[in-house]
């Protein structure tokens, strides 16, 4: 008994990015924790704001699950080099992740000349932003995927005074 509560101590002040999985022999599904970040490659803006409101993984343990972002509105020309925002910790079974997508909201711009333009998005990018992401999760360990969210490709002059968001997305585990 004094060994259980020595443990789950330890456990509970490991840390945010320890896993807790648990003082009891009857735990037999061990999580994994995916650190989200995004950040973009240069692009000739003065500014692309993009407004990320979820992110949703795909497992084969649960289907979909959300998890809410820490902010919402990021500029992604702040997002170079080896500069990226976090997004959010998603904490899944350890199971195999297909996709990963990000739900975008209605408040995406882009500065050009000193004007701001509202972003139009494609019909088919208002259900998210889908990423394919094959990886087998191991139990207890952290992960950090990576979005490269490419604005210099993914605005389109529309030609009238309006601009499209047609997003070109990556994704890298760099673990």
């Amino acid at each position: 008994m004094k060994k259980a509560i020595v443990l789950c101590s330890f456990l509970l002040f490991a840390g945010s990015s320890m896993l807790f999985q648990g003082c009891t022999k009857e735990d037999t599904h061990p999580t994994s924790t995916i650190v989200i970040s995004m950040r973009d490659a240069p692009a000739a803006f003065d500014a692309v704001n993009v407004e990320v409101t979820d992110i949703e993984v795909h497992s084969d343990a649960d289907g979909w699950t959300s998890f809410p972002v820490r902010d919402s509105i990021y500029d992604l020309l702040l997002l170079q080099g080896n500069t990226a925002a976090f997004l959010t910790n998603a904490v899944l079974p350890s199971t195999t992740i297909s996709q990963v997508r990000l739900i975008l909201g209605t408040h995406n711009t882009v500065t050009v000349g000193g004007t701001v333009y509202s972003l139009l998005l494609s019909s088919e990018d208002e259900t998210g932003l889908k990423l394919n992401i094959h990886k087998e999760l191991a139990g207890g360990v952290t992960y950090d995927l990576l979005i490269d969210f490419d604005a210099g490709q993914s605005i389109v002059d529309e030609g009238n005074g309006s601009y499209r968001l047609k997003p070109v997305l990556s994704a890298v585990f760099l673990h």
